[in-house]
């Protein structure tokens, strides 16, 4: 892993190293716009600091069992902690310090250090891979292109599983724009997409208040008329999803069909992952010059890309992370458990 160059300069809320340490836990991000996905630990009460891997438009994140999977234009990507699972890697990359050092062979796993390598490669090809999801029969992924849901094999390439009903086959066209899933019990559980249409790009025409939530086991849509919706997730029996195209951050109610806003958040939200009482949610800053951005609820407020850290029972933004220059939009956060070094290999 790289330290990341000064022209990617950010400012926090002067408390957030506190909570990222008292937590135990490291943040984990993907910004396509930027080609890399990124590491921000404390390492102390009172500093943060970031590093980095290159991956060629990387997206959905999905960690499990020491292992993280990350989608990239053409392939999936996973890496495995080597100081747990006693793997052994050709490339690693040593980050025990801001300074990257690279090993030509073997492992260098300190007392309080993690060490990730390469340990598989799926080739998907150019199918614009959103979400990723560990579940009990493997590696869930979500095919946008394709408009599917699509489960690893055996073979290190992704065959797909489910479809919703109203597409018609397996075709080329991101029809409906269908972009996350929430897995519970290890089985998806849940999808969001951007409309129920069955046509060449079809979510576009009403891509602001045409967004669904579907029940993947009935094919069933149980939330309709969002603004984007993306990241659900299923915390203590409740589902969540963001709300993109409003800053929302919303718990839905699947049986009825409504939600509750838990917090609205200033910009345009997208990727979340919890640790303890927090969820810490992504936003991006949205390119004017986008004919899918432009015209959204939350453009004007849509100025900056980071992280917030929102608690879940206060109901509000609590810390923050800005970037001032470097990355502009974010796709997915995750967490890994364990606040110490995280030392991973830079992928060829």
């Amino acid at each position: 892993m790289q330290a990341l160059p000064t022209s990617f300069r950010y400012a926090h809320s002067p408390t957030l190293p506190k909570l990222l340490w008292q937590l135990g836990c490291t943040l984990v991000f993907s910004t396509y716009q930027a080609g890399k996905v990124i590491f921000i630990r404390a390492t102390s009460p009172d500093k943060i600091e970031q590093h980095a891997l290159d991956f060629p438009r990387p997206m959905g994140l999905a960690v499990s069992d020491q292992r993280i999977a990350v989608a990239t234009r053409e392939e999936v990507v996973v890496l495995t902690n080597t100081s747990v699972t006693g793997a052994v890697g050709n490339s690693v990359y040593q980050t025990g310090s801001p300074e990257s050092q690279h090993v030509d062979s073997g492992i260098l796993v300190g007392a309080a250090e993690d060490t990730y390598v390469p340990e598989k490669t799926y080739f998907s090809g150019e199918i614009d891979t959103h979400d990723l999801a560990w579940g009990k029969d493997g590696l869930w992924a979500i095919n946008t292109l394709l408009s599917s849901m699509s489960l690893a094999d055996n073979d290190s390439s992704f065959e797909a599983q489910w479809r919703p009903p109203f597409v018609s086959d397996i075709a080329p066209e991101d029809r409906c724009h269908l972009n996350s899933v929430a897995m519970v019990d290890g089985q998806p559980e849940y999808v969001t997409a951007f409309g129920e249409v069955d046509t060449f790009e079809g979510w576009r025409e009403n891509r602001i208040s045409g967004g669904i939530v579907m029940d993947v086991s009935s094919g069933e849509i149980v939330l309709e008329g969002l603004p984007m919706p993306h990241s659900p997730r299923v915390y203590d029996g409740k589902l969540y999803l963001l709300l993109s195209g409003t800053g929302e951050l919303v718990r839905a109610e699947p049986e009825t069909g409504g939600y509750e806003v838990v917090a609205q958040l200033p910009g345009f939200v997208r990727g979340m992952a919890r640790c303890g009482d927090y969820l810490f949610v992504g936003l991006s800053k949205l390119r004017k010059s986008s004919s899918t951005f432009a015209a959204l609820p939350i453009s004007d407020q849509a100025l900056f890309s980071g992280i917030v850290a929102v608690s879940l029972s206060e109901g509000r933004i609590v810390e923050h992370l800005r970037y001032e220059t470097g990355v502009e939009e974010i796709y997915d956060v995750q967490v890994l458990s364990g606040g110490t070094s995280i030392n991973s290999p830079q992928p060829s």
